[in-house]
């Protein structure tokens, strides 16, 4: 299985995320409020209102991938 992929586009969704939200919901994100195709390869990144925690989405052409990432002691920068 090949873990991480060279992404053509990076998105941001900007508003923070409910943290419950896994596969499915985030890809319900991706198409409806960012309109982009989730299927690209693209990688899509969320993070929560606390600024300490990101997830990632991405299609890998079999199947799509979740990255979780939770700081101990900082913030993400985030725009």
């Amino acid at each position: 299985m090949k873990m991480f992929v060279e992404p053509e586009r990076i998105y941001l969704h900007r508003d923070a995320v409910d943290f419950r939200k896994s596969i499915d919901g985030l890809v319900a994100i991706v198409e409806g409020e960012l309109e982009r195709d989730a299927y690209t390869g693209a990688l899509f990144l969320f993070s929560n209102k606390a600024k300490d925690k990101l997830k990632l989405v991405y299609w890998d052409k079999t199947g799509f991938a979740l990255w979780y990432k939770r700081l101990e002691k900082q913030k993400f920068k985030w725009p």
